[in-house]
């Protein structure tokens, strides 16, 4: 659930304000992560069952594709552009969430060190806790710092 919050506040930061779109990004990125259980929980690593992941890296991009819409006003009025701190949160936070999934895929696929199933999870762990943390910073120091 962590994560969906993430994408609501980073949406927010974007601009995004219409409710039915955050409450949107929200389910989207929370079906992303169920796709993800659904695939610890009925695959084996090197088994080859990779439709759940499939499914929630096909979830996972979509609230990105919209945030993209938001930072480059794709379709929006000329002339506005997201302050370059929002960049940088974006495309920061953007690689993190993708590491995740890269992180599963080396994992199932039993590639070097993630033949070890816990270094996959200790990655997931560690993973999170930097995404989170600078998620926070990225906010902190441009928005509360005066």
């Amino acid at each position: 659930i962590s994560s969906s919050v993430m994408i609501v506040l980073i949406a927010q930061i974007t601009g995004v304000t219409e409710i039915a779109a955050i409450i949107s990004l929200f389910g989207v990125n929370a079906s992303m992560i169920l796709f993800g259980w659904l695939q610890e929980k009925y695959e084996n690593p090197g088994s080859g069952g990779w439709v759940p992941f499939i499914f929630g890296c096909i979830a996972g991009i979509v609230p990105w594709i919209a945030l993209f819409f938001y930072v480059f006003s794709i379709g929006g009025p000329g002339g506005t552009s997201a302050p370059g701190f929002v960049y940088g949160i974006v495309f920061s936070i953007f690689l993190l969430f993708n590491s995740f999934a890269l992180v599963q895929w080396l994992q199932y696929k039993r590639v070097g060190r993630w033949n070890d199933y816990l270094r996959g999870e200790r990655t997931y762990i560690t993973l999170s806790l930097v995404a989170k943390s600078l998620l926070a910073w990225q906010i902190f120091a441009n928005t509360l710092i005066p």
